[in-house]
């Protein structure tokens, strides 16, 4: 899952200071007055739940939002739709200093909010991680371990390659620690009918060792100065004396410098749809995402998948099967062919699929799941050529639904921010749909906000990013990007392009 993106941007802006006035691209840059603006002062800022009275006005510098003076958000909590508030709420301007000591609070847990804290750490500025996470961070980069056995399933990223130089020093340090390690097993695409062509790849294909969450892991013990909050879910975001208040269902959990939003879907424009930051939350409204239903499935049995070589393959994408777009022996992925256990197989359905079968992922009804699992698994045998009802039966599944899975469109700039209400986002929707891409947006942000914070006396416009970028439609695999994995017929085509031209 890996996004090699062109854009106006120079690469070199990724991790160095933002220079504002080098940029091509002027939509990059805009005008922050086009909105109503809400101030937030140190000394003359109300509390936004402060109820005007008649009578000496209490003083409330310095103090949290207290429900004596509690009244209806101003953001517009009456209004009929999310669309509606986002576009009508007013923008938040915090002109209070920055403290000499700052903190952020980050939203979201993958890959891109763990290395945005991570390397906000390197430029010496703390924070805090909110995930939802049940069982670990990660997000996309999940493993579910089924005891007693155990069965092994990754059941989100399946693999990534690497084309960055930053993100190859972050992937050759896993490589030491043994937290990765190159894919070496046959993966190629599988045509209905049980039509296999392994796919060469220019860029080496990277799996963790243990799966895909121990890397997570990995990154947040190398911080000191990060504190984790799982699980989370984060409902309101309220300025208030120059900085952002987070709550969860009425609980306060804690007060911010700056925010992060390292997340999507509908939750994220939820939580924004009320915030203070319009431009922001506009931009969130045009991202596009897929759903993704995961079948894990567990053979006692090797399944008859020959490779080009006569050996079993590890990996596919499925091609011309309307309910699979990939499966992969995650067993032989993990362990290689020293195993002897049961075949833990993830399979990823289509975007299609995943559209007419969605529901809430939060509370997936019996009949839908059976509806998917019997699906998927015909799907299975169609792609493998058997006839129906001739699959061994597993003797172990479980569906899964990804209802913001990968994005289908993209603005293709590594970060937003909002320097007046500080606030950013930050995630692999941004470049692409990759591991790579989640990475370098997160170290991006993270370097800017630090380049924000280090420029006291600066006009904080020189440092607004993508608020009113416009989105391009995405290009890549169902479950995701992976560039140097071109077949090789592509490969002669645009060999033979190049020699045209």
């Amino acid at each position: 899952m890996l996004c090699s993106f062109h854009m106006n941007i120079p690469s070199t802006s990724f991790l160095k200071p933002l220079n504002i006035s080098k940029l091509t691209n002027s939509t990059f840059i805009p005008t922050l007055t086009k909105n109503p603006t809400v101030k937030c002062n140190s000394n003359s800022q109300s509390n936004p739940k402060q109820k005007p009275r008649a009578t000496r006005k209490p003083n409330m510098d310095g103090q949290k939002p207290t429900s004596k003076y509690r009244r209806k958000s101003s953001y517009g909590t009456s209004r009929r739709s999310i669309i509606k508030k986002t576009f009508t709420q007013e923008q938040v301007t915090f002109n209070t200093p920055i403290p000499d000591d700052p903190v952020v609070g980050i939203i979201g847990g993958g890959m891109a909010g763990l290395l945005c804290a991570l390397y906000l750490e390197k430029r010496g500025v703390r924070s805090t991680v909110f995930d939802t996470g049940v069982h670990g961070l990660g997000g996309r980069m999940g493993t579910r371990i089924i005891d007693p056995q155990p069965l092994v399933f990754d059941h989100a990223a399946q693999f990534f390659t690497v084309s960055d130089h930053r993100f190859a020093e972050l992937v050759q340090g896993w490589l030491e620690k043994g937290l990765v390690r190159q894919w070496e097993g046959q993966v190629g695409e599988l045509e209905a009918g049980g039509n296999f062509v392994s796919l060469p790849s220019s860029s080496p294909r990277y799996v963790g060792v243990n799966g895909m969450r121990p890397i997570a892991d990995s990154i947040l013990s190398q911080t000191s100065m990060v504190n984790v909050v799982r699980p989370s879910w984060i409902s309101k975001l309220e300025p208030f004396n120059g900085m952002w208040y987070l709550s969860e269902n009425g609980k306060p959990r804690g007060q911010f410098d700056a925010i992060v939003i390292a997340h999507n879907g509908k939750c994220a424009n939820r939580l924004l749809s009320l915030s203070g930051l319009p431009l922001i939350a506009s931009q969130m409204k045009r991202l596009e995402l897929s759903s993704i239903w995961a079948l894990l499935a567990a053979f006692e049995d090797p399944l008859p998948v020959l490779g080009s070589d006569g050996s079993p393959f590890e990996g596919a994408f499925v091609k011309g099967v309307d309910s699979i777009s990939w499966m992969a022996n995650n067993t032989k992925k993990l362990s290689g062919s020293s195993s002897n256990g049961p075949d833990c197989w993830t399979i990823l359905s289509t975007s299609a699929f995943g559209k007419r079968n969605k529901v809430p992922q939060e509370n997936i009804p019996t009949a839908t799941a059976e509806k998917v699992k019997a699906g998927m698994l015909e799907g299975v045998e169609v792609a493998l050529g058997l006839a129906k009802g001739s699959l061994q039966r597993p003797f172990y599944t479980r569906v899964q639904l990804w209802g913001a899975a990968l994005p289908t469109n993209t603005p293709g700039i590594p970060f937003i921010f909002d320097p007046l209400g500080r606030a950013g986002i930050c995630g692999d929707w941004l470049l692409g749909s990759s591991l790579e891409s989640a990475a370098l947006s997160g170290m991006a942000l993270a370097n800017h906000i630090a380049d924000y914070f280090g420029s006291p006396g600066f006009d904080p416009a020189e440092f607004a990013a993508g608020l009113h970028q416009e989105f391009q439609p995405l290009n890549g695999h169902d479950i995701g990007q992976f560039p140097g994995m071109e077949t090789e017929k592509k490969r002669v085509e645009a060999e033979e392009f190049q020699l045209i031209t």
